[in-house]
């Protein structure tokens, strides 16, 4: 017992109190802590109202209205697809929170991980999509709330990352006018609004494709968000590639490897690697813009949030609406910030 409280004592000189301004904020944030913690937990927790049929009766109570998001908690999940068949976008869910753990977790090697996101994102398109095994069609219109979230930010990250490779890559080659059009598409798509591009791609790409061929808006915009990031992810690798030291490229060089060889078994793992956190960060910015879909009128996880509170009986419920909705990102971002700091440390060990 002795042992372990003089660890902790250690601990907490060590992490809390090593310098004075590490002493100054330990002390500010406790202060901040006892000041706002007990109101919030009261708020949230001891006075919460899980069972109130309007926001007057939450009122009455003084605390967070839950009753708002259990009472409206399949629309706001699911939005507009069928009542009845609302189970299959629940299974999806379920199917990306697999995903999600495995990745996280290490269950799977690199292979059969990626063999396991292609059959998972097939089932993904399977349950939604319908059309076989007694399930009825539904039209991507009425893909709405978290799955399409999920599905956006996947399809999205999925398709711009190969995509930003290639732009890295271009931009980097001794060929001036593969360099030249990737500079001017990544400066090009860099130099405008993620809004602007989803605009152009919902009103303006319609007028130029031919009679008779139309694009469902779902996938008009998840063109435009995998184009977009891929110009912002392309800096990225760059800054990756510009950081291996020039002996590597020589010594690939001198093993006989051509171009591809080299890039891809030397050159790019070592870029991949020392970037992870501006990957990641760039991945995390991306999952939260595809709240903007809903400018576009895309029934997100957002979008659906709002209309639910054009309910005249939950209107003052806005807060806890919100604050679902922010746990729900924060619960998505943090979780990637969390691998991508278990991936660099895995990657440090073994460079080591």
């Amino acid at each position: 017992m002795k042992a372990g409280a003089a660890r902790a004592l250690r601990w907490t000189r060590v992490n809390l109190f090593s310098t004075p301004l590490n002493a100054a904020l330990t002390l500010f944030i406790a202060y901040l802590a006892v000041r706002l913690l007990p109101g919030t937990v009261g708020w949230a927790v001891l006075r919460a109202s899980l069972t109130a049929a309007d926001d007057r009766a939450c009122a009455a109570s003084g605390g967070a209205c839950w009753a708002f998001i259990l009472d409206w908690s399949r629309f706001i999940l699911f939005g507009r697809f069928p009542y009845a068949q609302q189970w299959r976008p629940a299974i999806v869910l379920v199917i990306f929170a697999a995903l999600l753990l495995a990745s996280f977790s290490r269950l799977l090697p690199g292979r059969w991980l990626a063999l396991a996101w292609a059959g998972g994102l097939g089932a993904v398109a399977l349950l939604m999509w319908g059309g076989v095994l007694g399930m009825p069609y539904v039209d991507t219109a009425l893909w709405n709330g978290l799955p399409l979230t999920l599905i956006l930010a996947a399809g999205g990250l999925g398709i711009s990352f190969p995509l930003a490779l290639l732009l890295a890559l271009g931009r980097r080659s001794s060929l001036p006018a593969v360099r030249t059009l990737s500079i001017v598409y990544i400066e090009g798509a860099r130099g405008v609004p993620f809004i602007a591009w989803l605009f152009l791609m919902l009103v303006l790409l319609p007028l130029f494709l031919p009679p008779g061929v139309a694009i469902a808006k779902l996938w008009r915009a998840e063109i435009a968000f995998a184009l977009f990031i891929a110009a912002y992810l392309a800096e990225v690798v760059r800054g990756g590639l510009q950081a291996i030291p020039r002996g590597q490229y020589e010594a690939a060089d001198a093993l006989g490897l051509g171009y591809l060889h080299k890039t891809a078994l030397v050159i790019l793992p070592q870029a991949l690697a020392v970037t992870i956190p501006a990957q990641v960060n760039t991945f995390i910015g991306a999952f939260k813009d595809t709240a903007l879909i809903s400018i576009v009128g895309l029934f997100d996880l957002l979008q659906d949030t709002n209309t639910a509170l054009n309910d005249p009986a939950w209107r003052m419920a806005y807060v806890e609406g919100y604050v679902f909705v922010g746990a729900v990102y924060f619960v998505f971002c943090y979780s990637m910030s969390l691998y991508s700091r278990r991936l660099e440390r895995r990657l440090g060990r073994e460079r080591r």
